[in-house]
C-alpha cells in the first residue's frame, strides 16, 4: 500500500522538525513539540488573541490556552491587554523566546540547505513552489514577511 501524499507530508515535518526541536532545546531545554503550535504563529504575528492561536492550529481555545500558561511558565512568552478589547488579552514573544526562534530558524535554513544538496537547486525550486501551490489552491496563505526577531 502507497502512503497517502498527506501523509508523506506529515511524516516529512515530523522529520525534518527533529533539528528545529534540538535547537530550541539548547535555549529552553525544557521545551516541548507542542509547543510549536503557539510558537509557529507567534513568529509571523506576535501579538495574537487566543482564539486566533487556536483557530491557527486547529486545537480547542482551552488547549491552547493551556500551552500558553506553560509557555508563560517557562517565560516564553507573556499575556498583555488587548488595545481594542478591554476583555481580551494578547500574546507576545519574550526575549527569550526570540533567541529560541533565532535558533530554530537558523536550523530552518540549515534543513533547506541539506534538501537543496540532496534534490539540486532546481528540483528544490520547483517542490517549494508546488507546495506553495497546493497551499493557495486549497485556501491557504503563506505569510509574505519573514519572522520577526
Amino acid at each position: 500500500m502507497d502512503v497517502p501524499l498527506f501523509g508523506l507530508f506529515r511524516f516529512a515535518y515530523n522529520q525534518l522538525s527533529q533539528e528545529v526541536t534540538a535547537a530550541v532545546a539548547e535555549v529552553v531545554p525544557e521545551q516541548k513539540p507542542s509547543y510549536g503550535n503557539v510558537m509557529e504563529q507567534l513568529d509571523y504575528r506576535d501579538g495574537m488573541r487566543l482564539t486566533d492561536l487556536a483557530k491557527g492550529a486547529g486545537m480547542a481555545p482551552q488547549s491552547i490556552g493551556e500551552l500558553v500558561d506553560q509557555l508563560e511558565d517557562l517565560g516564553m512568552v507573556e499575556r498583555r491587554p488587548d488595545p481594542d478589547d478591554r476583555r481580551a488579552k494578547r500574546v507576545y514573544l519574550t526575549e527569550k523566546a526570540r533567541e529560541a526562534q533565532q535558533a530554530a530558524f537558523g536550523a530552518v535554513m540549515a534543513t533547506d540547505q541539506k534538501i537543496v544538496q540532496i534534490l539540486g537547486p532546481e528540483r528544490f525550486a520547483r517542490l517549494r513552489a508546488d507546495v506553495i501551490e497546493v497551499i493557495e489552491a486549497l485556501g491557504g496563505t503563506i505569510p509574505t514577511e519573514p519572522p520577526e526577531f
